[in-house]
């Protein structure tokens, strides 16, 4: 007889979490055990740099070895009494929010592993030393770290294909399709971490080339756009080249400065959002221009 379909997925999940365990296993014990070691000693890296290149990644092993790993092999031994793994993913899906710091801190700690290895040839030799080994499978430390960061969205495709293939009255319809729902989410909020972290990031190098003005650094502001705008002197009838970061609260008006050391623009005009207007014009001298005004002052200014 041909095993149900729905089996071989739950098969090839339980296959997949014991490999996954032997990789967090070599991350955990192995990796991170061996270079805290030696980060004891003094000769290689300072241990905070280990703990922030290895995160929660204990948590996270023995969450998946002690708890989830078991309880999989359980359920499988007893299939034939009682063919359902819904219930068991649901008491998985609420850990797997531990994955959002991994994931959060995945890019530095990849950097710290570069930065390092450059800077302390004994740190280098030992991972090398490491990744020679047999269980490494000729891999990098790097890349064994994706592993983790690349789980949540495997047990989502391996859910969404076993509830695509159970028969329309099967036990387990129920509580398959309640985990989906959870692991869905577990999914979105790791998403949402890496967007966060990208967006402060990005908003981070804006207030760099800005000077760091302290009126200005705030973790709360969404940039919105940026670019080069003329402006138009109405005196002169003439046009000088300026710089525009829009924020979801104010417009910056900025003059790019010759010099480029440290800022790359200097502020000139901080408009508030709140209260501003924006009205084009028609001027067949300088087309696709427009006015700006808010409670400090108006700009007239031409768009490329």
């Amino acid at each position: 007889m041909q095993e149900p379909e729905e089996k071989k997925i739950a098969l090839e999940l339980l296959e997949t979490e014991q490999a996954y365990v032997n990789r967090l296993h070599l991350l955990d014990q192995v990796f991170y055990t061996e270079l805290m070691k030696e980060a004891k000693t003094g000769k290689t890296v300072p241990e905070e740099v280990v703990k922030m290149i290895f995160s929660n990644i204990s948590s996270i092993y023995q969450f998946h070895a002690e708890f989830f790993l078991p309880e999989l092999q359980k359920r499988m031994e007893d299939w034939h009494h009682n063919p359902r793994i819904g219930d068991v993913i649901q008491k998985l899906a609420p850990f797997l929010k531990m994955y959002g710091e991994y994931v959060k801190n995945f890019d530095k700690a990849v950097e710290l592993i570069t930065a390092w290895s450059e800077k302390s040839p004994p740190f280098q030799e030992l991972i090398a030393d490491i990744q020679k080994r047999k269980v490494c499978a000729n891999l990098t430390l790097q890349h064994h770290m994706l592993e983790p960061v690349q789980r949540i969205p495997r047990y989502e495709l391996l859910l969404k294909d076993y509830v695509r293939k159970l028969p329309p009255q099967s036990p387990d319809r129920g509580d398959a399709e309640k985990a989906l729902e959870m692991i869905f989410m577990v999914a979105k909020h790791s998403n949402a971490a890496i967007a966060e972290m990208e967006r402060l990031q990005n908003l981070w190098v804006v207030y760099q080339r800005l000077g760091l003005e302290d009126d200005i650094v705030d973790p709360s502001n969404e940039l919105i756009k940026e670019g080069p705008i003329q402006k138009i002197s109405t005196r002169s009838n003439s046009t000088s080249e300026k710089y525009l970061f829009l924020f979801n609260n104010m417009l910056l008006y900025c003059v790019p400065k010759v010099i480029q050391v440290g800022a790359e623009f200097q502020v000139h005009l901080r408009m508030d959002v709140g209260g501003m207007k924006v009205r084009e014009l028609k001027d067949a001298e300088f087309p696709h221009t427009f006015l700006v005004s808010g409670k400090q002052r108006t700009l007239e200014l031409q768009a490329r």
